[in-house]
């Protein structure tokens, strides 16, 4: 992409020599990557070998499908962050009366039916990414679409057992389930990066997937509000019964992508031993150890020993999975010298603005529900601009990203969501819908679908075809973690200020002081992002000169 040369290393470009002949004919074991690598580990090589000529004339696996076929692909993939962000609404809007079913009561524990679900989506998305690398991205999506299917239906079926352990079988259902999508979400977003060759078209493509995160959540939280007029598990069941089509279907329509050709030959227990279960398991156990403690406190108090013990050994765990990753392991689940200054760069701002992004959900939905009572249905209703809005973000996104570059891309994404979290902490208790929630639902999706496909893009283009499961792995992680300790960390400040939400004043306290730490995430994001643009524009001053240097 034209934007990316602003954000990389000066590097030889690979001409793009596309050959006239279909390569339909090359079975998988025979067919040559269809990648032009961008990373910067390459761009040292001083010309092309003829592996290299053989790797620009092939075409992409894209072009050997018939448009019917490619739409179809392209859609069933996008289903996968459709229905991640259907399973965060579904519970969200409903979230009061599960609760109160299920007699749940404290605000802190109603908390943790969204937190653990976006706990697990964000802490086995490398994992899973690392096992689409090693097995084939299409089977981990077909085992993500079964695994998300089969708790939905746990869940519901949670309503038939007595007591507290109704509640405790829905909630590690939920968590359970969130391992779902984050099987889906980076084999998805692989399939799609070894599918396209870069350009335009998989700019777009980047896009729609993005796009979808929007239209899934309003889509999830209405068909919640219709199936709890009648009986809220059907929530779960008709929406695991949808999974279950979409794992049938994927299993006839997406393309197996041929493996890396270091990974073919290799057994069953080989490729198990090439997962890097030693330091997945370290990281996995230091984020849920980091998020159980800030999701855990707001409910039962910092004062309990347990999550003070929690946290300080979640922190300590993570440098020794870093120590793992860059002195043990032989094959690392995270490859640390793909990851350049600028994506760490990228990488901030996605975790500050997806942070302040989960704080914003829940709480706005807080305030339409809890403090103006409107239904779920109603709730939807208001919400349902941010799947237009997020649409066309998605599309201006795919066009203007190629142009402008993923850095003023990143900055603009992180203004929206600051701008949202600014309009919600303003909020009163009760005020036409129009003043200020309308104008929000319009902004903050611009801060979603600029600000991942931005990400997706730029960690898609850095590493080599073998490791488009790491790179789709690496910002999804960042998104959905963040939203998860966001939540925390502001559920912890809404307890502290809120007096003990006795009364309507009270609570809108607690829910402007959670969103004030929203505006403060949201505004590191923008400084990131400016410090971002500012290196961007001291390497192209940097490249000028040499450049004019070498001329005289």
């Amino acid at each position: 992409m034209d934007g990316h040369a602003n954000t990389a290393e000066p590097k030889n470009e690979i001409p793009s020599l596309r050959s006239s002949e279909s390569d339909s004919s090359l079975d998988e074991d025979t067919r040559p990557q269809n990648r032009v690598y961008q990373s910067t580990h390459h761009a040292t090589q001083p010309s092309l070998h003829h592996g290299d000529l053989e790797l620009a004339r092939t075409k992409s696996i894209a072009e050997t499908m018939s448009p019917i076929r490619e739409f179809f692909f392209v859609g069933l993939l996008c289903s996968a962050q459709f229905v991640t962000q259907a399973g965060l609404l579904n519970t969200l809007n409903i979230l009061h009366i599960i609760g109160s079913d299920l007699g749940i009561n404290d605000p802190g524990v109603l908390s943790w039916l969204i937190a653990g679900y976006s706990l697990t989506v964000g802490t086995f998305i490398l994992l899973s990414g690392r096992c689409g690398d090693l097995f084939g991205y299409k089977n981990m999506v077909v085992l993500g679409f079964i695994w998300f299917a089969i708790w939905n239906v746990v869940a519901g079926c949670s309503v038939y057992v007595h007591g507290n352990g109704a509640q405790v079988l829905f909630i590690f259902a939920r968590v359970m389930g969130g391992i779902g999508p984050a099987i889906l979400l980076p084999n998805a977003l692989g399939l799609l990066g070894a599918t396209y060759n870069e350009g335009r078209k998989k700019d777009m493509v980047f896009s729609l997937f993005g796009a979808c995160a929007p239209g899934g959540a309003v889509v999830g939280g209405t068909f919640a509000g219709l199936w709890a007029l009648l009986w809220w598990p059907w929530t779960f069941w008709t929406f695991g019964i949808a999974l279950v089509v979409l794992a049938v279907l994927s299993t006839f329509i997406l393309p197996s992508v041929p493996l890396d050709p270091e990974l073919r030959n290799l057994s069953t227990k080989e490729r198990i031993r090439d997962l890097d279960l030693l330091g997945a398991s370290v990281g996995i156990t230091a984020m849920i150890l980091f998020n159980f403690a800030w999701n855990q406190a707001p409910g039962f108090g910092w004062e309990q020993p347990y999550i003070y013990a929690l946290l300080i050994v979640g922190i300590l765990l993570f440098p020794i999975f870093f120590w793992i990753e860059l002195r043990v392991a032989e094959k690392p689940l995270i490859p640390f010298d793909v990851l350049s200054t600028d994506v760490t760069f990228v990488m901030l701002c996605e975790m500050c603005g997806w942070a302040s992004f989960g704080i914003f959900v829940y709480y706005f939905i807080q305030i339409l529900q809890q403090l103006r009572h409107t239904s779920p249905l109603l709730t939807m209703a208001q919400l349902s601009p941010v799947a237009i809005s997020g649409f066309i973000a998605a599309i201006t996104t795919g066009h203007v990203i190629s142009r402008i570059g993923p850095g003023w891309v990143m900055l603009i994404s992180m203004l929206a969501f600051l701008t949202g979290s600014i309009i919600v902490a303003t909020m009163p208790a009760h005020q036409i819908y129009w003043a200020q929630a309308f104008v929000v639902t319009l902004i903050i999706p611009w801060g979603m679908d600029m600000s991942f496909p931005a990400g997706t893009l730029i960690m898609s283009n850095a590493v080599e075809k073998a490791h488009q499961g790491m790179a789709a792995s690496l910002v999804n992680t960042v998104v959905n973690y963040s939203i998860s300790i966001g939540v925390g960390i502001a559920g912890t400040v809404d307890i502290h200020v809120n007096n003990g939400a006795q009364t309507v004043e009270d609570e809108l306290r607690g829910y402007r002081g959670a969103m004030y730490v929203g505006i403060g995430l949201s505004a590191m994001g923008v400084l990131t992002s400016v410090l971002f643009l500012l290196k961007m524009r001291m390497h192209e001053r940097h490249v000028q000169r040499n450049t004019k240097a070498a001329g005289v």
